[in-house]
């Protein structure tokens, strides 16, 4: 290993407040994906001064890391280590920076009022929390999906039957016209181990009409370190759509593996607890994923919700997305969005997708039934961008 390689190292594990010993020696001077390793570490095991928020000895109560700062970190830490040395660190920062309490008292957390940036960081830990304080934890995460979706279900239902303009289910029902993944998926809670079989409270049927014209819109979601809020947001609106005879909905995350969440559509807290956030990302292998699940383009609406961040190969980003405009499917690139509501995202993808006359910007949750029923009207998202994308 090379004697600044070597140095380096040693910066990394001695801490920021040795820089200037190294620098003296010639050494110690860190790359970007250093100077992140260094940040993370630090947040934990930094001396006075370093840390989250920096707030020194002298921070006391009340003034410890916000919830945005701690998902952030999360997400550097996953994509910056192995899964076994992300499980030390981030069990260290439960002990060392008063996360423990937080996970380890169901009172407490239910306690807390409803916040989406602590709903991402709880996501991010699900696999850290105590048995104990899962139950607690899922709860607080459900009255967050349930402001949502008050928010969201009428309208986004509203939106979709004006597109549409014809009835999601058969008045007449008949075997034929029967949905079988669809019943089964919604009453998958109704299976009898006896019988070993789903005995249905309900039976849905489609119009042989909307079976054969329906749209297919898929959601592929990117599961990095940044996506929280829109993870939450798109958990709602995919549960909203999946619920929705009159369309068929499909729901893939992604980081560098592919998962389809499609079953667990049946329930958003199901859905969102299905996300396994952080890591790297590889979006042109998400979307060659989908494009295999198009069987009608002209039907197809396809939303990319990522920060377009690829870990992978960029240009087969940029090729598979083409590929998607070009065989008739509507393309929307929805950005993430940060704290305080903030497009996140690499601009030099954003712009080249733009070029290619796809659409591509954040949008206020409230404006998704909006922005659904223009697609599905095949209507300009111009405006609409306009006033979303701030």
């Amino acid at each position: 290993m090379a004697e600044t390689q070597q140095l380096s190292r040693w910066r990394l594990i001695l801490g920021s407040e040795t820089e200037e010993s190294f620098s003296g020696m010639g050494g110690g001077v860190l790359s970007q994906e250093e100077l992140l390793m260094d940040g993370a570490l630090s947040a934990i095991y930094g001396g006075p001064g370093e840390g989250f928020g920096n707030n020194g000895p002298s921070g006391g109560a009340g003034r410890g890391p916000s919830s945005p700062v701690i998902s952030k970190w999360l997400g550097d830490l996953r994509s910056l280590f192995d899964p076994e040395i992300v499980a030390v660190v981030q069990n260290d920062a439960i002990e060392r920076k008063g996360l423990k309490q937080l996970l380890l008292e169901p009172e407490l957390l239910e306690g807390l009022e409803p916040d989406l940036n602590m709903a991402s960081t709880l996501l991010m830990l699900k696999d850290q929390i105590p048995k104990k304080s899962k139950e607690s934890a899922r709860k607080y995460i459900r009255r967050i999906v349930d402001e949502l979706n008050k928010m969201l279900e009428n309208d986004v239902r509203r939106a979709v039957t004006a597109a549409l303009n014809r009835r999601a289910h058969s008045p007449l029902p008949s075997a034929a016209a029967i949905d079988f993944p669809y019943t089964i998926r919604r009453n998958l809670q109704n299976y009898n181990l006896e019988l070993k079989a789903v005995i249905p409270e309900r039976v849905y049927f489609f119009d042989r009409s909307s079976r054969i014209n329906r749209w297919h819109i898929i959601l592929d979601i990117d599961q990095s370190g940044s996506m929280g809020q829109s993870i939450i947001y798109s958990s709602v609106l995919s549960c909203v759509l999946a619920s929705m005879s009159a369309v068929k909905t499909s729901v893939v995350a992604f980081d560098t593996q592919i998962m389809d969440l499609t079953p667990l559509c049946a329930d958003p807290v199901d859905l969102l607890f299905g996300f396994q956030m952080g890591g790297g990302t590889d979006i042109a292998k998400s979307i060659a994923y989908c494009q295999e699940l198009v069987e009608a383009p002209a039907k197809t609406l396809f939303f990319l919700i990522s920060d377009l961040y690829e870990g992978g190969n960029r240009a087969a980003l940029l090729r598979r997305v083409e590929e998607l405009k070009a065989s008739g499917v509507t393309v929307v690139v929805l950005l993430a969005i940060a704290d305080g509501g903030k497009p996140f995202y690499d601009p030099e993808t954003a712009r080249r997708i733009s070029a290619m006359g796809i659409p591509c910007f954040a949008c206020a949750p409230e404006r998704l039934p909006e922005l659904l029923e223009r697609c599905l009207k095949g209507q300009s998202l111009e405006g609409l961008e306009k006033q979303t994308d701030k």
